[in-house]
């Protein structure tokens, strides 16, 4: 496949659509750090330690999520719909922003009254129990997410036609990565993209086919990008981007002592900066391993179902 296979339209439609969106990536993250650097100014008076250690990241983040809200719409309503890519209205996109909104703030609360009490048990030890309970935090959350945080957000059932999932779970197989559960996602009240992902590690793991691939692509496109999920499980890029995660969260701690030293309940937003500045400096090789994990993926999806073609057909149709 090459950008023969496009028309000079649609690469300059995409284009269009990229080129605006990474202005405003870039402009939100302006927001967002213009932001925390203003709550480093800040104090809040008459709480006491783990009151303020739990309020701190809930004013930050929703001050954060307030002022990035319209760009927010913009990106994730306005333009997909003049792109054709969305199908939400705007008060079921609000309620999904919200729920995210409150599913950040609660995990960003505990997790920094977590951070303050170790330092207060341990004040000259703290980084070492709060390093551990970070990167299994991480973990957990591969765990829980699948079963906990996805039917907060979309609703799933099984897949009905018990041939084609017996099938999908015969391809997961001889992809040595057997699954659970073949379930449908209801995709298509937010978008007319077509996906498919496999979700949750060891009893948890599912595939999860969106209606809307259900609904537009034919079996072979469908099996080839179940195939290619299947790959990433295969090859074990799941876990190894878990241990990154939970490699990332200890570089986060070792950050966070060098720099501030002992953590208070008012550090919050100097540590939201560090945090940011290490998840920029992180994203060129995160995006190299993104590449060959996604060329892999798509050599495995090739050798699971020998069907070049629907290869072919099924990336020209996700582009």
């Amino acid at each position: 496949m090459s950008p023969l296979d496009f028309s000079s339209e649609d690469r300059e439609r995409a284009a269009r659509y990229h080129r605006v969106l990474y202005a405003a990536a870039a402009v939100r993250l302006l927001i967002v750090v213009a932001i925390f650097g203003a709550f480093t100014r800040l104090s809040l008076r008459g709480l006491d330690r783990f009151a303020a250690a739990a309020l701190w990241p809930m004013v930050v983040l929703a001050a954060v999520g307030v002022a990035c809200l319209p760009l927010d719409v913009w990106r994730g309503l306005v333009r997909e719909r003049r792109f054709g890519l969305s199908t939400q209205t705007l008060r079921g996109w609000l309620a999904d922003w919200a729920k995210g909104e409150l599913v950040e703030l609660v995990l960003a609360a505990a997790v920094w009254v977590a951070a303050v009490g170790l330092v207060r048990a341990l004040p000259r030890w703290w980084p070492l129990p709060a390093a551990a309970a970070l990167a299994l935090f991480v973990l957990l959350m591969s765990f829980v997410a699948p079963v906990v945080l996805e039917p907060l957000f979309n609703r799933f059932r099984p897949l009905e036609d018990e041939r084609l999932a017996g099938e999908l779970r015969a391809l997961a197989e001889r992809a040595g990565v057997p699954v659970r559960a073949v379930l449908v996602a209801d995709a298509s009240r937010r978008t007319t993209r077509t996906n498919a992902y496999v979700s949750g590690l060891g009893p948890t793991r599912r595939v999860v086919v969106w209606d809307t691939l259900l609904a537009d692509a034919s079996e072979p496109e469908l099996k080839l990008i179940v195939a290619h999920e299947l790959g990433h499980r295969r090859d074990r890029h799941v876990l190894k981007g878990t241990l990154l995660g939970m490699t990332g969260a200890i570089l986060v701690v070792v950050v966070l002592w060098a720099v501030l030293g002992s953590l208070q309940p008012g550090d919050f937003p100097n540590a939201a900066l560090l945090v940011t500045g290490l998840e920029i400096a992180s994203l060129p090789a995160l995006a190299w391993i993104s590449r060959r994990w996604e060329r892999a993926a798509d050599r495995c999806s090739l050798e699971l179902t020998s069907d070049r073609d629907a290869f072919v057909r099924a990336h020209v149709s996700l582009a």
